[in-house]
């Protein structure tokens, strides 16, 4: 079930998408957006979608317990970050595919959230006193998740009107 902060977010996402479609407060330049964004990400996320069902293993570890089985959700979000990636390809599908990946960003950070407390919960367990490369990089990923979520935002701007 999502969390409260996941709706408000979800909700602000859907609302900027909306100003965006409909011209929002002021006219923009009249150049159009580029796609490099879009295109960037789709790269990103076709990479990313590729590893978790190649090499799941790792991705494994960061579906919370409460879950299950983690396995069909490594799938399942590999599949997912594939769909978005197809998306944001395609200009006529670039708005739904921008909306997509900031859902699927904002959906997937608990489980980064969870990678995080069980590296720590891991560390204390073995006595270590210094956090070692995993838990640091889990808890490096956890800010870069506002980035890509107005990363996705970006990369929905250089839809075309008629998509």
């Amino acid at each position: 079930m999502p969390r409260p902060l996941q709706l408000v977010i979800a909700a602000r996402v859907v609302r900027r998408l909306r100003r965006d479609r409909t011209g929002g407060e002021a006219a923009a330049a009249p150049k159009a957006p580029s796609a490099a964004p879009a295109l960037s990400l789709a790269a990103t996320l076709a990479a990313t979608g590729v590893l978790h069902l190649a090499k799941p293993g790792p991705y494994d570890r960061l579906i919370p317990k409460v879950l299950g089985r983690p396995r069909p959700w490594t799938i399942g979000s590999g599949i997912a970050e594939l769909g978005c990636a197809a998306a944001l390809a395609l200009p006529a599908t670039r708005r739904a595919g921008s909306l997509a990946t900031a859902v699927l960003v904002v959906t997937v950070f608990p489980g980064n959230i969870t990678a995080a407390l069980r590296a720590r919960r891991s560390r204390i367990r073995s006595g270590a006193e210094r956090p070692d490369a995993k838990e640091i990089a889990a808890w490096a990923r956890l800010p870069f998740q506002l980035p890509l979520l107005a990363w996705a935002l970006a990369a929905g701007r250089s839809a075309t009107r008629e998509g």
